[in-house]
């Protein structure tokens, strides 16, 4: 069940991530981000307040958001830092990058999330599981062999560098939640209610410091439809996610894998919205990612 849970995040990813290229288009990424994070924030405090208020109304659900003791509130702050630096440094990348590109980089986090899931979790993936994810792990490679055609150098480009920035700092995340959902013992609503509300302190902050006072040097900002379903896609996708995370067989490399493959649907954007390069060599590849989310499905059976 908890891989099923990975396929559909998958899916909510692959809108969110068209959502950020379309808001982030010559458009300013620090007030985007505090839009779209106030989208999720309006969402997740009616549930917080009648937990706190009126706990009889959903007592029993999973959108029961239990209090919790202090000491949880600033590991929770401490993942809406680790996050919220992500986002920054994966928004301004994505602003200057094709997203047929930037998708595949950052869905290269599995290989980083691989290595903490066996040393410090200990999972041992199945056989099965093991060809597909390299199966995976190898069609991520060959994407940076076609972002060179692009005239895209991995080796030099500051936005890349960024975005592989914001990739390693995600993983810290994911482990972070694999940590947080079954070994302190938080459920998915509580992790996820608050850490998007102190995304908005966060963002708050950020945008006041660095954003405000030089914004008219800086690229404009513009209102787009776009920018509340960021929030919207992005909390269903966590939402699912962490559902997912909570089952005790689940495996949060596997689920990192499917997540990231999110990148099939940034490809089929890229190249009928964006108007993107390479569609047939990329098309390939997204192929052979394909075949490698297939083989983990059926390690299942």
């Amino acid at each position: 069940m908890w891989i099923w849970m990975g396929l559909v995040s998958l899916v909510f990813l692959g809108v969110y991530d068209l959502c950020k290229k379309q808001s982030l288009n010559h458009n300013a990424v620090l007030p985007t981000l505090f839009v779209s994070n106030m989208a999720s924030v309006l969402l997740v405090l009616p549930v917080v307040l009648l937990s706190r208020f009126a706990p009889a109304l959903l007592e029993g659900s999973v959108f029961q958001v239990a209090p919790m003791p202090l000491e949880w509130h600033g590991l929770i702050v401490i993942k809406s830092l680790i996050v919220g630096t992500s986002w920054t440094c994966a928004y301004f990348a994505l602003k200057h990058l094709p997203i047929s590109i930037v998708s595949p980089i950052r869905a290269s986090g599995p290989v980083w999330t691989l290595f903490g899931a066996i040393l410090i979790f200990h999972e041992q993936p199945s056989a099965m599981q093991w060809a597909g994810m390299v199966l995976i792990f190898f069609c991520y490679f060959v994407f940076s062999l076609l972002g060179r055609e692009e005239g895209i150098h991995f080796h030099r480009d500051k936005w890349v560098g960024m975005i592989f920035f914001a990739t390693l700092v995600g993983t810290c995340s994911t482990l972070y939640d694999k940590w947080l959902l079954q070994q302190v013992g938080m459920s998915s609503i509580q992790v996820l209610a608050w850490y998007f509300i102190y995304l908005a302190v966060f963002f708050t902050l950020l945008n006041g410091l660095l954003w405000w006072p030089n914004r008219k040097k800086t690229t404009p900002f513009q209102w787009r439809w776009t920018m509340p379903l960021i929030g919207i896609f992005l909390l269903v996708a966590d939402f699912v996610y962490f559902i997912g995370v909570e089952d005790p067989d689940a495996l949060i490399i596997v689920m990192s894998v499917l997540r990231r493959c999110s990148v099939l649907i940034s490809f089929a954007a890229g190249a009928l919205i964006f108007k993107e390069r390479n569609k047939r060599k990329k098309g390939w590849v997204l192929f052979g990612i394909l075949l490698g989310v297939l083989l983990i499905i059926l390690s299942e059976r």
